[in-house]
């Protein structure tokens, strides 16, 4: 099952925000599992994305997130899948 870790740049102040709307969006998203927090240090914001498409994970970065008021950059990282089943 492919795997996504997306690490979120956001303004200042704004990560509360970011992470409402990710969640509301994402609510919609049939086959999606989205585990999300915020964090200290260089990112403001780490998410897990998991489903069972992985042109569905992508788009969903690159349509839906990066869109998002607020958010300065973004951070992909795809799971090496057989390296996920040892």
């Amino acid at each position: 099952m492919p795997i996504s870790y997306v690490l979120i740049n956001s303004n200042l102040g704004t990560d509360v925000e970011i992470i409402t709307k990710i969640k509301e969006f994402m609510s919609n998203q049939n086959g999606v599992k989205l585990e999300i927090q915020g964090v200290y240090g260089i990112y403001d914001i780490i998410l897990k994305l998991t489903a069972d498409d992985p042109t569905k994970l992508r788009s969903i970065v690159t349509n839906d997130i990066r869109k998002i008021d607020n958010v300065q950059s973004t951070l992909t990282m795809m799971v090496i899948e057989q390296q996920d089943k040892s």
